[in-house]
């Protein structure tokens, strides 16, 4: 009897800790997708990242370099554009923010950490040029498309690198709990966005340049 009420709270606090965790990350993706996902054209250009970002996780298994290059060139370009371009960075009437507020409230990356992130990215093939086989991490490339799957490898190392800083920059201003919730948030928004985003294309064709269910029902669900 004692044994089956220890299995039982303990299966009660298990229960509680992943609701904690469900409920964290569900904040997480609101305030993301209120703050920073108003236009349509951004949010379309998320559906295009996300689905690519699922083609490079299946690429992943096969061709981790591959699954690299997919997931850089198509999904994180296709990604911050939308954010960089499209997405207004005014005064937020729908929730009361100014964009600096928004920015510094930004759990993960916010814009001005982006232009790190991707100069590091954009900067990063220059390595291979002067240590090809980047202290011994890879095989030196051979020929021109040996560079460039030696790109992706490269770029694969600078994602994971992007999120592991970032989760250990969280544990260190905030608490370990909010960079894991953070790091399961980015691995999984692709799914998300997918069911999230599916209609931005038709309502973009209908000239809705701005998401008109942020005005209608802007609540976290």
């Amino acid at each position: 009897m004692g044994r089956s009420c220890s299995i039982h709270h303990l299966s009660d606090l298990d229960t509680a800790k992943m609701n904690t965790f469900v409920s964290a990350l569900r904040e997480q993706r609101w305030d993301d997708h209120r703050y920073y996902h108003h236009s349509t054209i951004n949010q379309t250009l998320h559906l295009i990242s996300a689905t690519s970002f699922v083609v490079a996780y299946v690429l992943l298994f096969v061709d981790p370099a591959l699954a690299a290059l997919v997931a850089w060139l198509i999904s994180m370009v296709s990604r911050q554009s939308g954010h960089f371009f499209f997405e207004p960075k005014g005064y937020d009437h729908l929730n009361q923010a100014t964009h600096e507020h928004k920015e510094e409230i930004k759990i993960g990356y916010n814009l001005r950490r982006k232009v790190v992130l991707m100069a590091i990215w954009a900067a990063s093939p220059l390595l291979l040029v002067w240590e090809p086989g980047m202290f011994g991490l890879i095989e030196p490339h051979q020929t021109a498309w040996g560079f460039v799957r030696n790109v992706g490898w490269m770029w694969l190392y600078v994602g994971v690198g992007g999120l592991v800083f970032r989760v250990l920059q969280l544990w260190v201003i905030k608490d370990l709990y909010t960079g894991i919730v953070w790091a399961t948030k980015i691995v999984t928004d692709p799914f998300h966005d997918i069911i999230l985003y599916h209609k931005a294309p038709a309502a973009l064709m209908r000239g809705e340049m701005m998401d008109p269910g942020h005005g209608r029902a802007h609540r976290q669900p």
